[in-house]
């Protein structure tokens, strides 16, 4: 496993001979697969869900890199899709008891070994899915069946900070600093970063009928028109009726970061949902700022993470 770690970190372009270093101190936590760097555990589970999970034509996936706001996003696909069983405004909406992370399941996620794919067929169709996964970790039948997908991308360094704000409170070794080191040479889960990023990318330009891309800092900006670009997009666009009796703002409120940050389902308690990996509730709301990075990073930090995704991403046309 060691030798396939460093072979494929040198053809994905996670790391240079600067960087061998992190990559022998990285193995004991991370393992390469197919060109991704994993945890071993979550490796046996992409590997279960690749061999045995049966995708179907009317599936939606959301996709996202670690931290990349997949709460919001899940809170925001789940509300427009439920919307004609759940009305924003009701008082009985799932979002006020349940956490947005359990209402829309992952594929790989908690681990398949315990939880298995026989969890994820017995949803009824349509079925909104989510995954960390890249497109290359994905099962072929996602992609031949014409699955459709929706991709939220965000500023590297602000899903660094969020990243590791989250995974300190369980991993206290590594200081910001080498927690960045590593970031910076790919090494992170389902890293590296910027090759999750223009694997979708150049999907949804290939496919845009199939994949949609979106921006976490233009959906911060324009809420309202993300979300009926969303729901187009997922087959079920508001109406003219619907926009006059303002049930778009009403699906953007109830979606908010600072609503769901709010409600007690999402501010107390501790849930396990990775599977031995006991969190708070609140931990996946932490801030949801955009430019949070400014508060923890150095202006040399921002400026080496920068240098790094803009040459990795260098005429692709994705931009940050």
């Amino acid at each position: 496993m060691a030798e396939e770690a460093q072979s494929e970190s040198n053809r994905s372009g996670g790391t240079d001979e600067g960087g061998e270093s992190l990559v022998a101190e990285a193995r004991g936590v991370y393992v390469m697969y197919q060109g991704c760097w994993l945890r071993p555990r979550a490796m046996q589970s992409v590997k279960l869900v690749q061999e045995h999970f049966k995708a179907r034509p009317d599936d939606t996936l959301l996709a996202t890199f670690p931290k990349c706001g997949t709460a919001w996003l899940k809170a925001l696909a789940f509300t427009i899709t439920n919307r004609f069983d759940h009305a924003a405004t009701s008082d009985t909406h799932p979002l006020l008891t349940r956490h947005p992370q359990d209402l829309v399941p992952f594929l790989e996620m908690p681990y398949r070994q315990l939880h298995p794919i026989a969890d994820l067929e017995k949803l009824a169709s349509p079925r909104l899915l989510a995954t960390h996964m890249p497109i290359t970790l994905l099962p072929p039948c996602v992609s031949s069946l014409g699955c459709r997908v929706v991709y939220l991308f965000r500023d590297p360094k602000d899903v660094f900070v969020s990243l590791w704000q989250f995974t300190s409170k369980v991993h206290t070794e590594y200081t910001i600093d080498r927690a960045f080191e590593l970031f910076s040479e790919g090494l992170s889960p389902y890293g590296p970063i910027w090759k999750h990023n223009l694997e979708f990318w150049k999907k949804s330009i290939a496919e845009s009928d199939k994949v949609l891309f979106l921006k976490y800092e233009e959906m911060r900006a324009e809420p309202v028109k993300h979300a009926k670009m969303l729901a187009k997009f997922l087959g079920v666009p508001f109406t003219e009726e619907e926009m006059r009796c303002g049930v778009v703002e009403g699906a953007v409120h109830l979606c908010s970061f600072d609503k769901l940050r709010s409600m007690p389902v999402n501010s107390s308690g501790v849930t396990d949902r990775i599977d031995g990996v006991p969190m708070e509730n609140s931990s996946y709301f932490r801030a949801g700022k955009v430019g949070d990075w400014a508060n923890h990073l150095t202006e040399e930090m921002s400026k080496k993470l920068d240098a790094i995704v803009e040459e990795k991403l260098r005429g692709s046309g994705l931009t940050f």
